[in-house]
């Protein structure tokens, strides 16, 4: 898939399509904006100062794991655009994955994980419902204003899946904490 291949035209294909039957430029954009780091970091710093306030910072490891995550997002997209130099609707080279999209899947996804135990059960939904929205929203945006293809915005989506997957598992893991094989259980005291 990479610059070449069976997608390529496909993608092409449904990217110009996108463009043409999107909505009004505005909303287009402020979609992709989404995927700023000057709008996607404050809303994650956000989160992250909420779940430290709220746990009196017992909650730091988690929340490392997450900024972790974050701080790993760009140099990977700037590595994977390097090796693919893909080029974009408007023309020019490394624009697979999309970086924007990638931000928005890890700032969110990660500001709803750090905020997720304190939510009730109907706002969770109703929150993971928001995030995903914003999340589509912005790749819809991406390619509505001709700045990504589907599927740049596709692999930007992949890319924060893992990010999050990797600071979710590693965030359940606390430092420090002996790991005992599968079915045991720690001594009593």
């Amino acid at each position: 898939m990479l610059a070449r291949g069976a997608l390529i035209g496909w993608d092409e294909e449904l990217g110009t399509t996108m463009r043409r039957a999107g909505p009004p430029q505005a909303l287009a954009e402020a979609l992709a904006d989404l995927g700023n780091m000057a709008v996607a970091l404050p809303l994650l710093a956000v989160a992250m100062a909420l779940s430290l306030l709220r746990s009196r910072g017992r909650s730091w490891w988690p929340v490392l794991c997450y900024a972790v995550a974050m701080g790993l997002m760009a140099p990977l997209v700037v590595g994977l655009k390097a090796w693919t130099d893909r080029t974009g609707p408007l023309g020019g080279g490394g624009y697979f994955p999309s970086g924007h999209a990638a931000t928005t899947a890890v700032a969110l996804g990660s500001a709803l994980l750090l905020l997720y135990a304190v939510l009730s059960r109907a706002a969770r939904t109703s929150v993971w419902t928001l995030v995903a929205a914003l999340v589509v929203g912005n790749g819809l945006g991406l390619v509505w204003r001709g700045y990504h293809w589907p599927l740049d915005v596709a692999a930007g989506w992949c890319l924060g899946v893992l990010l999050l997957a990797a600071a979710t598992a590693t965030a359940h893991r606390r430092p420090g904490a002996r790991q005992l094989p599968a079915g045991r259980q720690p001594p009593s005291k």
